[in-house]
């Protein structure tokens, strides 16, 4: 008999081990068995992310932020002008990866290791609330780690038809003319 037959899946010895992986009888242990400072001893497994939710096809490894509490990813008229932005900066829907953090809150680490993006654009969303260790003043282009971080006002707010909503745009626009080199 083939012995990669009766393997399990994955997801089935996850599922078995989803509250130790490891259990150790401490009682049992002698002096002698009992692990240094620099040895490793699993004791429970990391929990398992589950993917990460959005919307476009990610081509570029572009990756956008933001919080729509009226839609899975984004509501029509926030798509319509974000796919007004990403054709001014030479980019479609299949370029980019919609993350709306309200369904599902995202760390940067997880969006660096999922969506491996080049430019991350958050619109309403602090570093804190992805976990970087800094703050960044909005529509000011900072590099970390790899990547091009954008931080912008909410993006309901440049929807709008007042001089507010245009200055804000006008302070997107310039901030995304330096991220993506648009002359």
């Amino acid at each position: 008999m083939n012995s990669e037959n009766n393997l399990l899946p994955p997801f089935v010895i996850a599922s078995l081990y989803k509250n130790e992986l490891v259990l150790i009888d401490t009682q049992k242990i002698s002096n002698e068995d009992k692990p240094t400072k620099n040895e490793a001893v699993a004791t429970a497994p990391q929990q398992i992310q589950k993917p990460i939710n959005y919307l476009g096809d990610n081509q570029k490894k572009v990756t956008i932020l933001l919080q729509d509490t009226t839609a899975v990813h984004v509501a029509d008229e926030s798509l319509q002008f974000l796919t007004a932005i990403l054709a001014a900066c030479k980019l479609n829907m299949g370029d980019v990866a919609i993350v709306n953090t309200v369904h599902q809150p995202v760390q940067y680490t997880q969006i660096k290791t999922a969506l491996k993006p080049s430019t991350i654009i958050l619109f309403d969303i602090s570093a804190a609330a992805i976990a970087l260790p800094f703050e960044v003043p909005q529509y000011q282009v900072q590099q970390y780690d790899n990547c091009t971080l954008l931080f912008s006002a909410p993006l309901q707010s440049m929807l709008e038809k007042t001089d507010t909503a245009k200055l804000e745009k006008g302070k997107l626009w310039n901030a995304l003319k330096k991220t993506f080199n648009i002359q």
